[in-house]
């Protein structure tokens, strides 16, 4: 059996249109609509290869942070030496190594390894998981509401874009409030959404832990009870990790709390949902330790009979989607009017998570090829590095 040889990662940037800043760090709920604008986003690629000359690879979409890299940089050299099938082994030894961080890097590390698997075997991560769907309905999840003009400034210009999102096929559409957790601006979107798209399409919202207290929390709840929310999503400043807030709070509201986006892994997650904190997991292979990590949540809820929704987008996101009963849609994260979606443009097969590529019903594929079943422009991210590091 092959043994891995070495780890290389390598950083670089690329540029995104009509995209910027609200404040001084880039983040995720910062970014704004800024017309005529080009950001210089930065993510990192991981190459796992053996001493068969065969590569597992993975590019990191929301979780290509400098955090992350950093953890991916300590974690790549436990890697070296080791049989690339022993995935449960990796998993666990590497969860012990990050016990006190928060585990981020550890994702993309493992999801890298299963690509390396199929490879070696000649198979489909999809088929090494059981996949049995084919597409997947997607919903689309809007970047945060800006102060300044454009995007998604406005209940009015969410209600436009949720119309537009409905027209475009698209099976819901998931609202990310205002930094400022505004609760009457929060409500009178959400009732705007509602009326302007009807009663018979999925909305849901996410304030992004914004809500300043557990009693803006229930009071956005219950408009979420009357607007007829699939769901309602990490609410308020406890930054969605207080599992006895979120039972008060499911004690008094009838719309599904979807919380655990940060709560990171398998036992945190089950002690999570245990204690009363949600109705609904979240779970995601770049935070959650990766394809296995995210495998093993899955079957957690399913034995419980409940249900989870995967994060975010990715290869490795849809590979995880196309092998859990218990789980609705996609998450097409995050997008706006002329926003395009922050994912680097890495693929030479045709893979994309952006809205203008979304099927007419509504349904992403699921890749089937080899290892992930996506192909990276490996010259693209040569081309575009800003770093690199190598383990061997």
């Amino acid at each position: 059996m092959p043994t891995i040889d070495s780890v290389d990662i390598t950083e670089f940037t690329f540029p995104v249109e009509n995209i910027g800043l609200e404040t001084a760090a880039a983040g995720v709920g910062n970014m704004a609509y800024v017309k005529g604008a080009t950001f210089n986003a930065r993510r990192f690629a991981v190459r796992i290869s053996c001493s068969d000359g065969a590569t597992g690879e993975y590019v990191a979409n929301w979780v290509g942070t400098p955090s992350t890299l950093g953890q991916v940089t300590m974690l790549a050299p436990l890697l070296l030496g080791r049989n690339p099938e022993h995935r449960e082994q990796i998993y666990d030894d590497l969860k012990r190594e990050v016990r006190a961080y928060d585990h981020m890097g550890h994702g993309v590390l493992d999801i890298a390894l299963w690509d390396l698997n199929g490879k070696l075997h000649g198979t489909s991560v999809k088929s090494l998981l059981g996949g049995y769907r084919d597409t997947l309905p997607t919903y689309a999840s809007t970047y945060g509401g800006q102060e300044t003009p454009g995007g998604l400034s406005s209940p009015e210009a969410f209600a436009d874009y949720a119309e537009a999102c409905k027209e475009a096929g698209f099976h819901g559409f998931k609202i990310h409030g205002w930094l400022n957790g505004d609760v009457s601006r929060e409500i009178r979107n959400l009732f705007g959404i509602r009326e302007r798209v009807g009663d018979d399409w999925h909305v849901m919202l996410d304030p992004a832990c914004m809500l300043a207290t557990w009693n803006d929390a229930y009071t956005v709840g219950k408009a979420c009870d009357e607007a007829n929310c699939y769901w309602y999503e990490d609410p308020y400043r406890d930054s969605s990790v207080s599992a006895y807030g979120h039972q008060r709070l499911r004690e008094r509201l009838k719309t599904p709390l979807l919380v655990s986006e940060h709560v990171r892994g398998l036992e945190q997650k089950a002690s999570f949902l245990l204690a009363g904190g949600c109705d609904m997991i979240h779970a995601d292979p770049e935070y959650d330790l990766g394809i296995t990590g995210v495998m093993k949540i899955a079957h957690f809820c399913e034995g419980l009979g409940l249900d989870l929704q995967l994060h975010a987008v990715g290869p490795a996101h849809r590979l995880c989607m196309s092998a859990i009963r218990n789980t609705l849609m996609y998450e097409m994260a995050l997008i706006g009017p002329e926003m395009p979606n922050m994912t680097a443009p890495v693929y030479t097969c045709g893979y994309s998570d952006q809205p203008s590529e979304l099927p007419s019903d509504g349904c992403v594929a699921v890749p089937d090829g080899l290892g992930l079943g996506v192909t990276y422009d490996w010259d693209y991210i040569e081309r575009n590095k800003v770093n690199s590091l190598s383990f061997a």
